[in-house]
């Protein structure tokens, strides 16, 4: 049985170029691999920061493009928002543009999610690794190694 994930998405920098307040161009493969991880029966979220009139030309841009979205910045469909609930998105996956890895290729995002990726050998390879005898190093030590030289 396959598991289907409920996957949010940014628009401006993820799904398009970034050309706010307008719509920038297609991002290279960005509707054809959303297309293709609805047609898994994915659930896809379009959670960005865009609101009223403008949010309303993203949504008619990616209609047209071919992806209607299960919820648009809500976690479901029927969901009414107030003030006292956090807008924390309910989603196994969040593809944006400001990840603190930068935003990969879609198609690199593909082979990461696709029901392919569940089958590849070589992902299951790599998980199934023993770990490595690694010591263990702080996140502030990793930061400080970074910056090193350019406080020398």
């Amino acid at each position: 049985m396959e598991t289907t994930k409920t996957i949010a998405v940014d628009f401006d920098g993820t799904i398009v170029e970034n050309a706010y307040p307008g719509i920038g161009k297609p991002m290279l493969f960005a509707f054809d691999t959303l297309k293709k991880l609805q047609q898994e029966g994915n659930r896809l979220i379009l959670w960005t920061y865009r609101s009223g009139a403008r949010l309303d030309e993203a949504v008619q841009f990616c209609k047209d493009n071919g992806i209607t979205f299960y919820a648009i910045n809500k976690s479901y469909p029927e969901e009414v928002l107030s003030e006292e609930i956090s807008r924390k998105i309910n989603a196994d996956i969040f593809i944006d543009d400001r990840d603190v890895r930068g935003m990969m290729g879609w198609g690199e995002i593909y082979q990461i999610l696709g029901s392919s990726a569940e089958k590849s050998p070589t992902l299951k390879q790599k998980r199934s690794k023993p770990a490595r005898n690694k010591t263990k190093k702080s996140f502030m030590s990793r930061i400080e190694e970074l910056f090193k030289d350019e406080n020398a």
